[in-house]
């Protein structure tokens, strides 16, 4: 399953990736939290549980993966490329394609606060 947002405020690859970081999840999620570094990774407090979380700098931004996760969600922040290049858009994905609707009002409601936040940093 894939879920999108798209976030009007103008921002380039390299502001993304140089704010954006485990250490920051704070800034902008309320359900996220950095416990420690585990290098490459590092180990995340999410409202479904503790996680071993990847994060990449990619093109165009940032990813974000549960690693240990059973659904295997992942989530991008980028910008530069369609479908609207001059906005933030966050992309997540599970691998499955149909969950209950209690898990997808969850991930849209994560979906917000990162939304939210994105919007108040930038």
């Amino acid at each position: 399953m894939e879920f999108f947002r798209i976030i009007n405020k103008q921002v380039t690859e390299k502001q993304l990736q140089d704010t954006i970081k485990p250490s920051s999840l704070e800034d902008y999620t309320v359900t996220m939290q950095f416990i420690e570094d585990s290098n490459p990774n590092f180990l995340g407090l999410t409202l479904w549980g503790e996680f071993l979380i990847s994060y990449d700098k990619i093109k165009g931004g940032i990813r974000f993966t549960l690693l240990d996760c059973p659904n295997a969600l992942s989530w991008t922040i980028t910008t530069g490329f369609p479908p609207e290049r001059e906005q933030i858009l966050i992309h997540c994905t599970i691998n499955r394609t149909k969950k209950p609707d209690e898990f997808i009002e969850e991930i849209n409601e994560f979906l917000d606060e990162w939304e939210q936040g994105l919007k108040t940093k930038f």
